[in-house]
C-alpha cells in the first residue's frame, strides 16, 4: 500500500486551525499568536510534517531570509566593533531562526561597501540595520533605501522618523543614577557627548539630569573627545577632571567602552574604585564583567531586542503596524560601585 503523504491540511485538522493559518505559523508570520503557532508546530511534529521550502518560496515569492547589516566606523576592523553589536546580532539571528527565517549578515563601513538592495536581488525579504550612528554616510544610504520602499527596521538610528527600536535609555540612566545616589555618592558626574550622533547618549544624559535634580543634586556633564577611540575618551575625561581640580566621587558613563577607559585611568592614578569613586556604565558588554574591578552596567534585554527587531520587520513586510519601540533594561550590579548606603 502507498503511504499517505502528510500535508498542511492534515496539520490544520490536528491543530484545529485553517490550512492558511498553518502556512502562516510555519513561516513565522507575526500575525499568528504564539499559542496558535506553538499548537501548529506541535501538530507538525506529531505528524512528522516538514515544509517544502523551495515550493513555499516559489508560491509566496519570499526567500525566507532576513538580511542584517552591521555599520562600522570607516576603517574600523571587525575586531574593534563595539561588542554590544555582536550580542545584538546574535539575538537577532536567534529570533529570526525561531520564526523560520535564515539570516544573511554583512559588515559595511565605506561608501564603496554600502549594499542594501537585498529584496531587489531576491536575496532577502527585508533588512535590519544596526551599528554605530557615527558613520553618517552609511545611515544616509540606508535611510534613502527605506524611503525608496525597501523593508527596513533599524536599531538606534540618528533619525527619529525611521522605524527604529532602542533601549529604554532614559529609564536606564535613571536606574544608574539612583544606584549611585542610594550608595551614598553625591558628586556624581555624567561622562557623555551632548553633540554626538549617538542619540542614545543624549537620552541617557537626560535621564541622569532628571534623577540628579529630583535628588536635589547638581548635574555635571563631562564631554568626551569624539576624535579619540572609546577607551581613550574615558581616560581623557578622568584626566581632565583631575587636572581641573573638580571634585567627584562617582561617574555615570553613557557607554561601557568609555567606562572601561575610566576604570583604567582611575586604576593607574591609584584612585580606589568603588571606595573613592564609583563607576556605572551602560550597554552590558561581556568584557565589563572582567574589568578591574568588574563594571556595574545597565544591560538591555538582548533577547527582547532581537525579537522586537525581527517582528517589526516581519510586520512591515506584511503591511502591518508595529508600535513597539523601547527595549527594557536592567541594572547589573558589580564591584565598580558600592551597594546602598546603610542608614
Amino acid at each position: 500500500m502507498r503511504q499517505h503523504r502528510v500535508t498542511s491540511f492534515d496539520v490544520a485538522a490536528l491543530a484545529g486551525v485553517s490550512q492558511s493559518t498553518v502556512s502562516r505559523a510555519l513561516a513565522g508570520d507575526p500575525v499568528v499568536s504564539a499559542p496558535t503557532r506553538n499548537r501548529v508546530i506541535e501538530a507538525a511534529r506529531q505528524l512528522n510534517y516538514h515544509v517544502d521550502e523551495n515550493a513555499a518560496r516559489l508560491r509566496t515569492g519570499k526567500t525566507g531570509t532576513i538580511a542584517v547589516v552591521v555599520i562600522s566606523r570607516e576603517g574600523e576592523g571587525h575586531k574593534d566593533v563595539n561588542p554590544f553589536y555582536f550580542s545584538l546580532l546574535g539575538a537577532i539571528c536567534a529570533a529570526a531562526s525561531a520564526r523560520g527565517h535564515e539570516t544573511l549578515v554583512s559588515f559595511q563601513d565605506t561608501p564603496e561597501s554600502f549594499s542594501g538592495r537585498y529584496e531587489e536581488q531576491r536575496k532577502a525579504d527585508g533588512l535590519i540595520v544596526i551599528g554605530t550612528t557615527a558613520n553618517g554616510p552609511a545611515w544616509d544610504y540606508f535611510r534613502r533605501l527605506g524611503e525608496g520602499g525597501a523593508n527596513v527596521a533599524y536599531w538606534g538610528s540618528p533619525f527619529d522618523d525611521l522605524d527604529w527600536i532602542r533601549a529604554d535609555n532614559r529609564q536606564g540612566a535613571r536606574l544608574a543614577t539612583s544606584q549611585l545616589i542610594e550608595a551614598g555618592y553625591r558628586r556624581i558626574v555624567c561622562i557623555t557627548s551632548e553633540a554626538s550622533p549617538q542619540r542614545q547618549f543624549k537620552e541617557r544624559s537626560d535621564g541622569y539630569d532628571e534623577r540628579m535634580r529630583e535628588a536635589g543634586l547638581e548635574p555635571r556633564m563631562i564631554e568626551i573627545d569624539e576624535t579619540l577611540d572609546r577607551e581613550d575618551q574615558g581616560r581623557k575625561a578622568v584626566a581632565d577632571l583631575i587636572s581641573a581640580g573638580e571634585p567627584f566621587d562617582a561617574a555615570f558613563v553613557v557607554c561601557d567602552q568609555v567606562a572601561l577607559g575610566v576604570l583604567l585611568e582611575l586604576h593607574e592614578r591609584r584612585i580606589a574604585v568603588p571606595g573613592e569613586v564609583g563607576v556605572v556604565g551602560f550597554d552590558g558588554i561581556r568584557s565589563g564583567a572582567y574589568a578591574i574591578p568588574p563594571l556595574t552596567s545597565l544591560e538591555p534585554d538582548f533577547q527582547s531586542a532581537g525579537v522586537m527587531l525581527v517582528d517589526k520587520l516581519l510586520k512591515q513586510i506584511a503591511g502591518l503596524p508595529s508600535q513597539e519601540r523601547r527595549v527594557p533594561v536592567r541594572l547589573v550590579a558589580r564591584a565598580s560601585s558600592r551597594g546602598p548606603a546603610v542608614s
